[in-house]
């Protein structure tokens, strides 16, 4: 990947930060959570407890403002967990909704 398509951050995709609450579902067993921030590919997640998902396995977010989303987990430590989201047609509809009513700023790139 060429250093020229990154942001600063060395990212892919900008960040926006937030401040949601939801649930994330495991094996059946559920965990409140708080998105610390969100990008059109991801999200990181502030885990209010533990879980057992590991790095590839698939967890589900729930939260009004992005309905149900499901995710690959790329990263868990230190009570923080990131999230590469499905590429689904509902999933990017969902998110493209949420940057469209939410982050309308950021939504042009």
């Amino acid at each position: 990947m060429l250093a020229a398509n990154l942001n600063p951050d060395g990212r892919r995709t900008q960040r926006m930060r937030c401040h949601i609450r939801g649930t994330l579902e495991f094996l059946g067993k559920r965990l409140d959570v708080r998105i610390l921030d969100i990008s059109r590919t991801g999200m990181a997640l502030q885990l209010e407890g533990w879980i057992e998902a590991k790095r590839g396995a698939t967890v589900i977010v729930r939260c009004a403002e992005l309905g149900h989303i499901e995710s690959t987990v790329r990263w868990y430590r230190a009570g923080k967990m990131g999230l590469e989201f499905e590429q689904t047609t509902n999933t990017v509809a969902q998110i493209t909704a949420y940057f469209r009513n939410f982050h309308r700023a950021s939504s042009s790139s």
